[in-house]
């Protein structure tokens, strides 16, 4: 809510709106002290270092793309190609943005599952041995760009407002905190429409075959049109999330050279 009520004062992006994502980044963390889902979860695996730089990384390239890439992409758009709504209501725009932006997601996430070359990457994120606020931006950076990349083509090249993309990238990153926080809550019945960790963290099963499922970021629409939906996991495990390969490399340097190594998956 913060962010639209921005985006409707008009503010500058920087550095209102990132102040905003930190603080709420900042209450996910607290909420896992608060309710855990589990206590284990809450202790350092070896991987804070890493999901924090990863968290950095990550981060910069979103402030950058929002506040600086997108703002000069903008104008250099031909009149003619501007036929995003930017006079519809502001919840109107936040929902198309969130539709397109979230269909790229789903899709390039789906096809990480289904493509040995793309799973190289993908896998840094399914490396973690426990969820928690920092693993929604545990990702390859060259992944992250891989899966948002087609959404954000669309919507800058159709014109959408740098302001508008910006407060989503936002609202977004603070619900990947959410969707994989160590917190147990639940989203009553939001929760098949809207990608919480309550579904989410089956996602994250050691197995892969349990994790073909629920590949949505935001919305969980995409997975039950193309039938990667599943209502109903168990409770996961502590022990239970994961990659097989329990050799898989702890730091971020490591990490980063993984997809090009011998040893990948």
């Amino acid at each position: 809510m913060a962010q639209i009520w921005l985006l409707r004062t008009g503010a500058d992006y920087w550095p209102l709106s990132s102040i905003v994502v930190a603080v709420g980044l900042l209450c996910v963390a607290l909420l896992e002290r608060v309710q855990p889902f589990h206590r284990d979860w809450l202790h350092d695996h070896g991987d804070t270092v890493t999901d924090l730089w990863h968290s950095l990384v990550n981060l910069s390239m979103l402030q950058l793309t929002a506040a600086v890439a997108a703002p000069a992409l903008d104008a250099l758009l031909p009149p003619a190609w501007r036929v995003f709504p930017s006079e519809a209501p502001l919840l109107v725009q936040l929902a198309i943005v969130a539709l397109v932006l979230d269909l790229s997601l789903y899709g390039v996430h789906l096809a990480s599952h289904r493509s040995r070359w793309l799973w190289r990457y993908h896998a840094v994120h399914h490396s973690a041995e426990r969820l928690y606020w920092l693993n929604g931006e545990r990702r390859h950076p060259l992944h992250a760009v891989m899966m948002a990349a087609p959404g954000l083509t669309v919507l800058l090249a159709s014109g959408v407002a740098p302001a508008v993309l910006a407060a989503w990238l936002g609202i977004l990153t603070v619900h990947l905190a959410f969707q994989h926080a160590n917190f147990d809550y639940t989203l009553g019945p939001l929760r098949g429409w809207i990608g919480g960790a309550e579904l989410h963290r089956w996602h994250h099963k050691r197995e892969f075959e349990d994790a073909q499922v629920n590949f949505g970021e935001f919305l969980l629409l995409w997975d039950r049109l193309f039938g990667t939906f599943y209502a109903e996991p168990r409770r996961v495990g502590a022990s239970e999330v994961g990659l097989r390969d329990r050799a898989f490399p702890t730091s971020y340097a490591r990490q980063l050279t993984f997809p090009f190594g011998a040893d990948r998956a």
